[in-house]
């Protein structure tokens, strides 16, 4: 989209873009956790999160569209770098704390996803776009209550094997 950003509206248009590529990073790595965790409650965690996480790729594309940019996604080393990790920590662990290591890739990646959405958020309120902060503050919430789930869950998990 751009080799050099010249206005904060550039900058926005490609961090938003990347936002998109981050969701959908999400979404394959939620597919990837399921499918390692062993427990179904764990498994049925990401399975939900997994339908929020939909809903917030409608939600950018309800960005892009409100603001009239054509739809993009540019690249989101991050995500890749911390499913990268998860899936390293997978191959390694033993398959009883496979659901701790699960949960906590999971995490990890919520606390990346919030950072993102406070940053957009931050500059979509000095677009004066409220409907633009509207939907990237739903997306925020969901990312906040998602992460208040898994560190529960990561406190019982961990409870669970001392």
């Amino acid at each position: 989209m751009f080799e050099h950003f010249e206005k904060p509206e550039e900058l926005f248009a490609y961090r938003l873009g990347s936002a998109l590529t981050m969701e959908g990073d999400s979404l394959q790595m939620l597919a990837d956790l399921e499918q390692a965790a062993p427990s179904e409650e764990v498994k049925e965690m990401f399975r939900h999160h997994a339908g929020e996480t939909q809903q917030q790729i409608e939600n950018l594309h309800e960005v892009f569209r409100i603001l009239g940019l054509s739809l993009s996604d540019q690249p989101s080393p991050t995500t890749k770098g911390l499913a990268k990790e998860g899936h390293a920590l997978l191959r390694k662990t033993d398959e009883s704390l496979q659901d701790d290591v699960a949960v906590a890739a999971a995490l990890g990646t919520e606390h990346y996803e919030i950072s993102v959405y406070q940053s957009l958020i931050a500059s979509a309120q000095t677009m004066h776009s409220p409907q633009v902060v509207q939907l990237l503050s739903a997306n925020l919430e969901q990312e906040q209550h998602t992460s208040e789930e898994l560190v529960a869950k990561a406190k019982e998990l961990a409870g669970a094997a001392a």
